[in-house]
């Protein structure tokens, strides 16, 4: 996706991707991981996640990661946090207590920026991207972060023929070949398409939402 829509949809309150809770299945499959307190933790594409709030609670460092300044802002705005701002390279850097939001492309990060995380959260990433992207996303994800590392990564499936993403439709058969490396182990898989009305409303049959641990 260009750089340009995603600014379009922050900017116009389009944002309905945007969980106006923590991700329940944060909460009951991150800790099977058993994530060493004190570790970081890369969250791509974290727009004002409410996730990263519940992960630093359990004594973890966070590091987002954003392209909308818009959404960086109203995170910490909307939760009456006042953070450091400097500007480190092409990243506007946001930091408060155990949250750092760096704000920019998420391709320009480097190994150094990331530094020694442990695992890795992925619930809106890989599904806001489409399949090209994907491809490079895995591959850029394994240019920052070094073995060992686990993570948590959710997924959407639906017949993409029906509605057109994003977010955009993760067979399993993708996750096992992107994420080789990783392992995947699928933990649950349910239809979730009760809880979409914009699902229903396109005419979608199905809306599988899947969690998977990794582990590299």
């Amino acid at each position: 996706m260009q750089a340009a829509f995603w600014h379009s949809r922050w900017n116009n309150n389009q944002i309905g991707f945007h969980q106006s809770q923590v991700n329940g299945h944060l909460q009951q499959y991150w800790p099977t991981l058993a994530v060493a307190p004190g570790a970081r933790v890369l969250v791509p594409l974290c727009g004002k996640s409410l996730d990263m709030l519940w992960l630093a609670g359990q004594g973890l460092q966070v590091l987002g990661v954003e392209l909308s300044e818009r959404a960086v802002e109203d995170f910490f705005a909307e939760h009456q946090l006042q953070p450091q701002i400097t500007q480190q390279g092409p990243f506007k850097v946001f930091r408060c207590d155990a949250i750092e939001i760096r704000c920019g492309d998420f391709f320009a990060l480097r190994a150094e920026d990331v530094g020694a995380c442990a695992a890795l959260y992925d619930r809106a990433a890989l599904i806001a991207l489409p399949a090209p992207m994907r491809v490079r996303y895995v591959e850029h994800l394994q240019t920052l972060l070094a073995p060992p590392v686990k993570g948590l990564l959710i997924t959407l499936d639906y017949d993409q023929s029906q509605i057109d993403g994003p977010p955009f439709a993760v067979v399993d058969d993708e996750v096992q070949a992107l994420f080789a490396a990783w392992q995947p182990r699928e933990r649950v898989s349910h239809d979730v398409l009760a809880e979409s009305p914009k699902f229903q409303q396109a005419g979608a049959t199905r809306l599988l939402e899947r969690v998977y641990h990794l582990q590299r």
